[in-house]
């Protein structure tokens, strides 16, 4: 059987090809979606609230993906289960190609939503149990990289491939697709071992107090409501832009490219902010700046606003993911810490499905994007509201512990 270490060029590949995973997954099965809402809506294909509920169901395949992606791999095994998920999603890139109608179209964003949630929760502790833990901050920062670095990908050549229409560019992204799913699996997956060597727990200090779960479920409240009050910019924000702005598309794309460049420095920056001001807190600021660049374009249309709405945007989503990993990684018991990171991440995207399908009823009544990006500001101040609670909570933990 294959180990990793037969892998070619050693360990330090395995959190490239988790920063793929997450590129095809979120950047392209997910966010693709984006930048296309409006060419979908110009070609006749659907309407601007078909495209709103379609952007719905791919968040609700996530929910399903999350729901059932420890079983899928107990299953398969982790490396059975990345390579069908991989397979799913250049299939479902693809068959986006032709105009199905809901139904047809709906499935293959439903699909395309579950092998991402799949890949998401699958792939990082199958990379972070077979790393050294000096190097497991590291790799978590580099995996998480790929959510933004597909989104900056998307945002460069949607905007080119539109004008050969819309089939051609899903066909094009199915491709490029393509090639980086087979580089992965032959660079790294298919060495992986079928199942995960047990992690060591962490043995608790004497001075480390028991944290209360109000602090945990306090922690996991937020990081769902962020979901919920991400939906704005991640479904509509180009739409929004290009259409109801009137700035046209290619403003509108080269903000969802400043947004993705976010991504890509968001977990840099959430590893700075945590080593100074540890984990609890710097997600407290993580969720105040998101709050504040969700709340922006409500008061500032500029170049300005909608840059830096982009920008922080963008960059606080990964840095919140790798914030509250770390946190539950501190407050939770050692032997349940896995347990609870799937709770979160469930959460995330039970909220993510239900925010979907609620913003695009806002949208559908109001007629305005401005009404979904409000709700989602509001639902982050309570987001910030319960992240605050938790990190002092575990403030007087610590205290009590001292």
């Amino acid at each position: 059987m294959s180990t990793e270490r037969d892998m070619p060029g050693g360990l330090w590949r395995l959190p490239l090809a988790g920063a793929v995973a997450l590129l095809l997954g979120v950047g392209f099965g997910r966010y693709v979606f984006t930048p296309l809402i409006t060419p979908l809506v110009e070609a006749g294909w659907f309407s601007a609230e078909q495209t709103a509920r379609l952007g719905a169901i791919n968040l609700l395949g996530y929910l399903a993906g999350a729901a059932g992606a420890n079983r899928y791999a107990h299953w398969l095994g982790p490396r059975r289960a990345i390579a069908s998920c991989l397979i799913a999603l250049v299939a479902s890139l693809a068959a986006c190609a032709w105009p199905w109608g809901m139904i047809g179209y709906g499935f293959w964003r439903l699909l395309a939503g579950m092998a991402a949630a799949t890949l998401t929760i699958v792939v990082t502790p199958a990379i972070m149990a077979r790393m050294p833990e000096a190097r497991r901050p590291g790799a978590s920062a580099t995996i998480f990289t790929g959510i933004g670095v597909g989104t900056m990908g998307v945002s460069l050549i949607v905007p080119w491939l539109a004008g050969f229409g819309v089939g051609a560019t899903w066909l094009a992204t199915a491709g490029i697709g393509a090639v980086l799913a087979g580089v992965s699996w032959l660079g790294v997956w298919r060495y992986l071992p079928s199942e995960a060597p047990a992690d060591t727990p962490r043995q608790p200090t004497s001075r480390t107090p028991a944290t209360p779960w109000a602090v945990i479920a306090l922690v996991i409240v937020a990081y769902g409501l962020s979901s919920a009050g991400y939906v704005p910019h991640s479904l509509y924000w180009v739409d929004y832009i290009a259409r109801e702005l009137g700035r046209g598309l290619d403003t509108g794309n080269r903000y969802w490219l400043v947004l993705g460049i976010g991504g890509v420095i968001g977990p840099a920056l959430a590893g700075a902010a945590a080593r100074r001001l540890g984990f609890d807190t710097a997600l407290v600021l993580a969720f105040v700046l998101m709050t504040l660049a969700t709340a922006l374009p409500l008061l500032f249309v500029g170049v300005a606003g909608l840059g830096i709405s982009s920008l922080v945007v963008g960059a606080m989503v990964p840095a919140i993911i790798t914030l509250t990993a770390g946190t539950v990684h501190a407050l939770a018991p050692a032997p349940r810490q896995r347990q609870i990171w799937g709770w979160a991440t469930l959460s995330f995207a039970a909220t993510q499905a239900v925010g979907g399908f609620a913003m695009a009823r806002l949208y559908a009544v109001a007629g305005t994007y401005t009404v979904p990006i409000a709700a989602g500001a509001a639902i982050l101040l309570v987001a910030t509201g319960c992240s605050l609670a938790g990190a002092i909570g575990a403030h007087r933990r610590r205290s009590d512990g001292e």
